[in-house]
């Protein structure tokens, strides 16, 4: 069974001798060859260009080999971007956009949604570089994108914030204006998704990063249904995976959005999960991150454990709870990789 194959069966709940593997945001400053390679080009440069987006994408599976999947080098924030909201990176740290989202007016004058395939025809040509290169290897290939509303926070506080207070204002007081913002992220990730599907991706994830900042009454209105109709408009049986940090409440709300697989984050116990949600809804993680900074043993210790607490049960793939950080120790992800390989 090639990875591709043990990927797409545990994303249809199939039984497997061990879960497959894959790390999220694989491409991190916690690789040498990546920082090298940054040292020449900057982190945008490398998202636009579709050859060092190739590069960077295939690093971790030349270093890991026992990885199952290659995630895509892009942003989530190309999709702005592709609307007419560019963004850049504060050197203080965080993100910082061109300008922030303050009126109807503003947000009606973005690009439509149709314009995002041609815009964005970089991370096409990146996956059939990708495609082409791990063809004989058998990995599967993820494509990905930001919900619509996680997009939306960024674009209405004109970067990163610590409470995204401008996003939720807007829902609560006009949400003619918020839901035209949130219609026209929908759009145009759909039309973005669909570009990766044909440019060979094998799933896609979707990140909801700041759903779990919203309150509970909130998230079904703000983010969810969103999600929901993005899904909808995707080629029926296509595997989506989501990822929505901070929202094990909506957890069962979530498996029933149409999406293959939930990913969840590391505060919510993983088997109790598996047996609360439908047996058609694969599970994905979770690890907490913050061990890939410990040591090899204390990695080995809590993998297994993890591993252990899904044994016999279907639809796992094993991941980080969240994305890996930069001061990732190498050893650590060794130990990682061949804890979950050789599990039986």
């Amino acid at each position: 069974m090639t990875s591709r194959e043990r990927f797409l069966a545990a994303l249809a709940c199939q039984p497997l001798d061990r879960p497959p593997l894959w790390v999220m945001r694989q491409a991190g400053r916690y690789l040498p060859e990546y920082r090298a390679l940054k040292a020449k080009s900057s982190f945008l440069e490398m998202v636009r260009t579709p050859a060092l987006a190739t590069e960077v994408t295939l690093q971790p599976l030349r270093r890991f080999p026992g990885l199952d999947a290659a995630i895509l080098f892009s942003d989530i924030l190309v999709i702005p971007e592709a609307l007419g909201q560019p963004y850049a990176f504060r050197d203080t740290g965080g993100i910082q956009m061109a300008y922030r989202l303050d009126s109807r007016a503003q947000i009606d004058a973005l690009a439509p949604a149709a314009a995002v395939p041609e815009k964005l025809a970089y991370v096409g040509d990146a996956l059939r570089l990708i495609k082409k290169e791990i063809a004989s290897t058998g990995h599967t290939l993820l494509g990905f994108g930001g919900s619509p509303w996680t997009l939306a926070t960024y674009m209405l506080e004109g970067g990163s914030s610590d409470d995204f207070a401008r996003a939720k204002l807007l829902f609560y007081t006009d949400r003619p204006a918020f839901d035209a913002l949130l219609e026209k992220l929908t759009s145009s990730l759909t039309a973005y998704f669909k570009m990766q599907i044909e440019a060979g991706a094998d799933a896609i994830q979707i990140f909801d990063s700041w759903g779990g900042i919203l309150a509970g009454a909130d998230y079904e209105a703000a983010s969810l249904q969103w999600i929901r109709r993005l899904v909808a408009a995707l080629p029926p049986g296509f595997p989506i995976i989501l990822y929505a940090k901070g929202t094990t409440p909506h957890l069962a709300a979530q498996a029933a959005s149409g999406v293959r697989a939930i990913s969840v984050d590391w505060t919510a116990e993983l088997a109790a999960v598996r047996a609360a949600l439908p047996a058609n809804v694969a599970l994905q993680g979770n690890l907490d991150p913050v061990l890939m900074t410990t040591t090899p043993e204390i990695v080995r210790t809590q993998a297994t454990r993890l591993l252990g607490s899904m044994r016999g049960r279907a639809g796992h793939i094993f991941n980080l709870g969240h994305g890996i950080t930069p001061d990732a120790k190498i050893e650590c992800m060794q130990a990682l990789v061949d804890t979950v390989t050789q599990f039986r």
